[in-house]
């Protein structure tokens, strides 16, 4: 801790850090604003490289931004809101579908459960699914007093976004004016971390949308309900990696048996569905991700539990950018053999 680099690099890291958790809820519109604009900087290049100006690729990226927002709140929410209150009021239904094919397993099966393991098990389930549905009317509750600033945020983000994209070298000098001189350990992680989110990001976003377009077609096909819902959360899966594949599988299965029972329908969806997560795993994600530095599976799931922790649905929403920068302050930082050669 003695070199001044290393003490920058500390000092910028706990400055960030100490932001988020003590106003990041104040500044959560201005962190959005940052998020997003960082986010259409990669658009902002592609139009400069085929000769347009900054100010007029700001536009043009801003423009296909805004036109994007505004078919998910005039278009994609609705759609998806309605097919959400449909798959709400059919739960009653499905839940009974469940208990009698649960009640019937002790007649099935008896060597392997018995009635009175039924009884409990359907005993507990039953209490963490009251809980969950009055966490669910509480969160309601909650959003409906939160609209007023839902609206402000609508208005608020898309106006700073433009100026964070129009201004952005007079934000970033003003910004590095605060830093040390001697800041070439914190300038070589910000360079390896911003190479590496971008790549990131920008597979992440191309594997959502494969992955809901290919889910959409496939459950349209077969006909099933809710296609464009179950689909968006299929493709929302894999921003949370090995979790997320397994927890979307949950209502996609149900939905099909409720709908086919146990018909050959049923297989179909089922073996469609698996093959896509398999293509996606094996396949889609090696050819997007080939150029981001690979992360052991065991360090990702400790980075979704960590960072969801500290920061809930953000924090796993960023969970591996986050880890990407610790892998490069481990990797940047200056070692014993680095201080006594120098």
């Amino acid at each position: 801790m003695g070199n001044p680099e290393a003490l920058a690099l500390v000092g910028t890291l706990l400055f960030g850090f100490v932001v988020i958790l003590w106003v990041g809820d104040v500044l959560s519109p201005v962190l959005a604003s940052i998020v997003i604009a960082y986010l259409l900087e990669g658009m902002v290049a592609k139009f400069q490289s085929i000769g347009l100006a900054r100010k007029l690729a700001v536009i043009c990226s801003f423009s296909l931004f805004m036109a994007l927002l505004s078919y998910m709140i005039f278009g994609l929410i609705p759609l998806l809101s309605i097919q959400a209150v449909e798959l709400v009021q059919q739960l009653p239904s499905m839940l009974n579908q469940g208990v009698d094919l649960f009640m019937a397993l002790p007649e099935k099966y008896p060597n392997f459960i018995t009635k009175e393991q039924v009884t409990l098990i359907f005993g507990q389930v039953s209490s963490e699914a009251i809980k969950y549905g009055q966490g669910l009317l509480s969160f309601s509750a909650a959003s409906v007093l939160n609209i007023v600033a839902l609206i402000v945020y609508l208005l608020l983000v898309p106006m700073m976004v433009f100026f964070f994209l129009m201004d952005k070298a007079d934000i970033v000098k003003w910004f590095a004016g605060f830093l040390p001189s001697n800041s070439r350990l914190t300038t070589e992680v910000w360079v390896n971390v911003n190479q590496q989110i971008a790549n990131y990001v920008r597979g992440k976003i191309w594997e959502i949308l494969i992955v809901w377009l290919t889910c959409f077609v496939a459950f349209s096909l077969l006909d099933l309900h809710y296609a464009m819902l179950l689909s968006f959360l299929v493709g929302l899966s894999v921003l949370v990696p090995y979790v997320g594949a397994t927890v979307v599988t949950i209502p996609v299965l149900l939905v099909a048996y409720v709908q086919w029972n146990w018909g050959n329908a049923f297989v179909y969806l089922t073996t469609v569905f698996l093959i896509i997560q398999a293509l996606d795993g094996y396949v889609l994600v090696p050819l997007l991700f080939s150029e981001v530095v690979n992360l052991h599976p065991v360090a990702i799931i400790v980075a979704i539990l960590f960072f969801g922790g500290v920061w809930g649905f953000w924090g796993v929403f960023f969970a591996i950018p986050l880890a990407t920068l610790v892998q490069a302050v481990l990797v940047a930082w200056p070692s014993r053999h680095d201080a006594i050669e120098s």
